[in-house]
C-alpha cells in the first residue's frame, strides 16, 4: 500500500518502525519521558542511527511496558516516579502490585538515574 502512512503504535517497536519509514507515533512513555523519547523519535526517523541505538538501548526495558496488559497503569507509575503526576488509574484498571509493579520501578527508576527525562 505504498499511499499508506504507517504510524509507530508501540514504544518498543519505535526504532524499527521508524527506520522501516514510519511518519508518526501514537506514545504512551513520553508522558514519563517527553524530552528522552523526543530525542530518540527525532534521531529515529532521520536514520540517526549514532543518536538513536544509545538512547533506544538504555530506554528499552521501560519502553517494553507499553506493550504489556498493565500499559496504562505501567505508564501513570512511571510517570509519578519520574516527578510528572499519572495519577491513579480509572476502572476497569486496577494499580500495578506485586512483582509488575517492582518490574515497571525498577525500569523507571534505571531510566531516572541514567538521567532521562
Amino acid at each position: 500500500a505504498p499511499d499508506l502512512d504507517l504510524l509507530i503504535g508501540a514504544d518498543d517497536v519505535l526504532l524499527e518502525l521508524a527506520l522501516a519509514g514510519a511518519v508518526g507515533w501514537i506514545a504512551g512513555y513520553p508522558n514519563a519521558f517527553p524530552a528522552s523519547c523526543a530525542e530518540l523519535y527525532h534521531a529515529a526517523v532521520a536514520g540517526d542511527l549514532e543518536s538513536a541505538l544509545p538512547l533506544y538501548r538504555s530506554l528499552h526495558s521501560l519502553l517494553r511496558w507499553d506493550s504489556k496488559t498493565e500499559f496504562v497503569q505501567s505508564i501513570k507509575l512511571s510517570m509519578d516516579i519520574a516527578g510528572r503526576p499519572g495519577g491513579p488509574v480509572r476502572p476497569p484498571r486496577t494499580p500495578l502490585s506485586g512483582e509488575i509493579e517492582a518490574g515497571v520501578r525498577l525500569a523507571t527508576e534505571k531510566a531516572v538515574a541514567e538521567g532521562h527525562h
